[in-house]
């Protein structure tokens, strides 16, 4: 018997799932065997008692596994085989559909909250993206080939007209052989996203939405294909690090709203807004600005309307040393908001030590009035226009 062989127990066992009794599939077995022989030969040779053994030749000449005939007793045979392996592929193939569509169910089944899920189809996490921007309120952040950019466009502009906070990677191969081409003209980019930046690498493909929900793949290139599935805000901000610092910061522009430049600004990165809002601080400009976000202790919404006072982030804030690096907004980044009732400090994504996490920054004005601004002991100057 080769290493392919099937054996006779095995074989057995295999026509049982495939719905024969097991005195029906000893018999059969026995049959294939021996070829053509009487029905109580067939029941010696099998172990199916006699009493049992014409109506179980019966049954499987009626279902198409053997023919019978009399020679002076009742004899059976292996009918062709033909409309037996059929029927037993035809099952085969209705089990392999089965465990695919009960795969594809279970994988369609939401993640539940605070849940990390692994799946085996890219479809799936596809499927997910969409769902996830659909839902989105107020940020997505999105790592994608140019056929995936097509392919999530339609949702992508509908997250974008109910106003999400949308920025796109969109990564190609070195050589240029996949290049974006119409793809990547402002014209398109305006009516999907915020801001986008080409990576001429490959790369995995991610979408992050609100801070909580998380999509990843690896790129085509990949050995290992998977997906992974967050709905956990702890995972999604390693995920969205690996986003600013792989797929964000070290990359070029190519389409971006107006922001500081042009009045009112929004940022959904506390970071990003600190970064451009310094320089204006140091120059001693007053700037008022309105903070949507939560309260880091209740989790309650809350709408703010101030004006930024002062930023705070670790690292050398040395005069002229802008824009900041990312890696010293990497620990705590805040700022303080002066409103009529008090004073708030306001934190970004993760939020711990603020009382309040900021999701969306609108900078209203920046005027050239002069306010009294001290940093850690020492007057700010700056050489912003």
């Amino acid at each position: 018997m080769t290493d392919e062989e099937m054996d006779a127990d095995e074989l057995r066992a295999t026509l049982e799932d495939a719905g024969l009794s097991p005195y029906q599939a000893e018999a059969y077995v026995t049959v294939l065997d021996l070829g053509a022989a009487s029905a109580t030969t067939v029941a010696e040779a099998s172990g199916v008692p006699d009493p049992r053994i014409y109506d179980v030749v019966r049954s499987l000449a009626e279902e198409g596994y053997v023919e019978t005939y009399e020679q002076g007793s009742l004899h059976v045979r292996a009918h062709s085989p033909a409309d037996v392996l059929s029927d037993l592929r035809s099952r085969a193939t209705r089990l392999v559909d089965a465990a695919d569509e009960i795969e594809r169910r279970w994988e369609r089944t939401p993640p539940a909250s605070n849940e990390a899920s692994i799946v085996t189809r890219f479809e799936t996490v596809l499927d997910r993206a969409r769902g996830f921007l659909r839902e989105a309120e107020f940020q997505a952040q999105l790592s994608l080939s140019p056929e995936q950019f097509a392919d999530l466009r339609p949702t992508l502009e509908r997250a974008h007209e109910r106003g999400v906070n949308v920025r796109l990677s969109i990564h190609t191969g070195p050589d240029g052989a996949d290049d974006p081409g119409d793809l990547l003209d402002a014209e398109t980019l305006a009516d999907v996203c915020t801001e986008a930046r080409h990576r001429p690498l490959p790369a995995p493909f991610i979408v992050l939405v609100d801070r909580t929900r998380a999509c990843f793949g690896p790129h085509t290139a990949s050995v290992n294909q998977y997906g992974v599935l967050v709905d956990d805000r702890t995972h999604a901000y390693v995920f969205h690090w690996y986003f600013l610092t792989c797929l964000w910061e070290v990359w070029d522009p190519i389409y971006a709203t107006p922001t500081i430049g042009s009045l009112p600004a929004e940022y959904v990165d506390i970071r990003q807004c600190i970064r451009e809002i310094e320089p204006l601080l140091a120059e001693g400009r007053q700037i008022v600005a309105r903070v949507e976000g939560y309260a880091t202790e209740t989790g309650d919404r809350r709408d703010l309307m101030g004006q930024i006072t002062e930023v705070s982030y670790p690292g050398d804030r040395g005069v002229g040393a802008e824009p900041i690096p990312l890696a010293e907004l990497a620990g705590q980044a805040m700022f303080t908001l002066e409103t009529d009732e008090r004073t708030h400090r306001v934190g970004g994504w993760g939020a711990i030590l603020e009382p309040i996490e900021a999701t969306r920054v609108t900078i209203e004005s920046a005027d050239n009035r002069p306010i009294h601004l001290i940093y850690n002991g020492c007057c700010k100057s700056s050489s912003y226009k």
